[in-house]
């Protein structure tokens, strides 16, 4: 685990690789779960045998949110930034869904510090996340997180 005690500790680790995540397990529990919370019942996730018999990934996989909806829980597995007050999602710069994620399927995810930069008293971060499947070439989700950081 790496731990930032400054904003200096993150200006100085700049391009740096922070680290992997453990792998998790995407259940079909979790994602019938997001579906309720977002209301995005749409077959391919939530119809288990519908999704085996017509879907052309041979059965239900995860929303595109939800793999992205694991950078905050997933990312606490591999940094950590003590003496901050609190840090804010301030968005994203980018995201792009390269793989689907199926039901049953183990992701991590690799992050990059690609950026960091004081705004008068605020760092901002810009982490690149790629999201990867358990046995899988092409990883399912990168994405640029951006987040203020208080000191």
């Amino acid at each position: 685990m790496r731990t930032f005690t400054s904003a200096q500790d993150w200006l100085d680790a700049q391009g740096e690789t922070l680290g992997t995540s453990d792998w998790v397990e995407i259940t079909q529990d979790m994602v019938n779960k997001f579906a309720d919370s977002t209301g995005d019942h749409q077959w391919i996730h939530v119809d288990v045998e519908r999704a085996k018999k017509e879907s052309p990934f041979g059965g239900p996989i995860a929303h595109g949110f939800l793999t992205l909806s694991l950078l905050p829980s997933l990312g606490w597995q591999v940094f950590t930034s003590e003496g901050a007050k609190m840090g804010v999602n301030y968005g994203c710069n980018k995201v792009r869904f390269m793989a689907p994620v199926p039901v049953g399927s183990k992701v991590r995810d690799t992050l990059v510090l690609s950026e960091a930069k004081l705004i008068r008293e605020t760092l901002q971060t810009v982490i690149t996340h790629t999201i990867e499947i358990e046995g899988v070439e092409k990883p399912a989700c990168v994405a640029e997180s951006v987040t203020l950081i208080y000191f």
